[in-house]
């Protein structure tokens, strides 16, 4: 399927891993030219040359703290000076952040809050010129927990809730000027943290492979496995893509049946 994105430039925070790698290499599959954003640059610059090798198009690696605005303004105007529009934006900078009422320290929600909410605000208002005036698209990553949070999910639940509610505001704020607005609500997926996890775990003596580990995580999941970052990459691209063209304001469950709400 042409997912009609060739010459499209899109940017993708949180790209050097994961959903936004994933969602990174199936959009320069597909003919986009795709700056992928994070915090060091020494992994950007490797993962960009593996995207850009595998698919034949420029991949342009942009080290940007997403919780500072002045450094959002500074990557987009590299992506501009570089390419000259932006077409695309996927807010996907984050990781799982979760604790007990009890627990939580006012440090750990400023902390989430301010890279989950901000960061995208923050690229929202970078990209929205551009966007308005290239019918673009806005895709933001969230989690089902956002829907429908569960016992010790804060604060990602809440930020996440937040990421959803953005979502549909901007869906309704800028359609007239041709912007899309969805987010893709991503489940139990195999990632580096929960590698890193696997690490730690086992630094001692390896009780148990990784495979073991998805296969005991996977057995609460509805389809008895845990997803690979591609499946939801492929997502993501499609949202962003003009074969969904008349979908806006939507959030679209990525976890193998798992969240209880549609």
């Amino acid at each position: 399927m042409d997912l009609g994105v060739s010459g499209k430039v899109a940017i993708i925070t949180g790209g050097s891993d994961g959903i936004g790698r994933a969602a990174a290499e199936r959009l320069s599959s597909e003919g986009a030219l795709v700056a992928i954003v994070s915090r060091t640059q020494s992994d950007l610059d490797q993962v960009s040359k593996d995207i850009s090798d595998a698919s034949g198009k420029e991949v342009l690696g942009l080290a940007c703290d997403v919780r500072s605005e002045d450094a959002v303004k500074a990557m987009v105007a590299t992506v501009m000076d570089k390419w000259g529009r932006v077409d695309i934006l996927v807010n996907n900078a984050g990781t799982s952040s979760a604790a007990t009422f009890e627990n939580m320290t006012d440090e750990q929600v400023a902390e989430d809050f301010n890279l989950k909410v901000m960061g995208a605000i923050y690229c929202t208002r970078a990209c929205l010129d551009q966007l308005k005036a290239n019918n673009g698209v806005i895709c933001n990553t969230t989690t089902p927990g956002g829907k429908a949070p569960g016992s010790g999910s804060q604060p990602t639940a809440l930020s996440r809730a937040s990421g959803i509610s953005l979502t549909k505001t901007w869906s309704k704020e800028f359609a007239a000027d041709g912007v899309r607005v969805n987010t893709v609500c991503v489940g139990l997926l195999k990632s580096r943290q929960h590698a890193r996890r696997w690490e730690a775990a086992n630094a001692n003596e390896q009780r148990y492979s990784l495979d073991e580990m998805y296969e005991r995580m996977g057995q609460g999941v509805p389809m008895q496995r845990v997803g690979e970052a591609s499946e939801a990459g492929d997502v993501i691209a499609f949202m962003c893509s003009g074969v969904a063209s008349y979908v806006t304001g939507t959030a679209v469950n990525v976890d193998g049946g798992t969240s209880p709400v549609v």
